[in-house]
């Protein structure tokens, strides 16, 4: 099962409350904002900022 790209609707960044970005290959949602990265773990978003990694400037561009 994959991850159900509807949920992106209601979703949001939980320090900023921003839109989030669903990046397929990395299985990760992005908030570019703050520069976290969320990871998907069995179709679920890990919505938690102590679980989430920084975004390199490199992965950005």
């Amino acid at each position: 099962m994959a991850f159900d790209r509807k949920l992106m609707e209601i979703l949001a960044c939980p320090v900023c409350k921003g839109k989030l970005d669903y990046k397929q290959e990395q299985k990760e949602l992005w908030c570019n904002f703050d520069r976290l990265a969320y990871e998907i773990k069995n179709d679920i978003p890990v919505l938690l900022e102590s679980e989430a990694r920084r975004i390199s400037e490199e992965e950005r561009t």
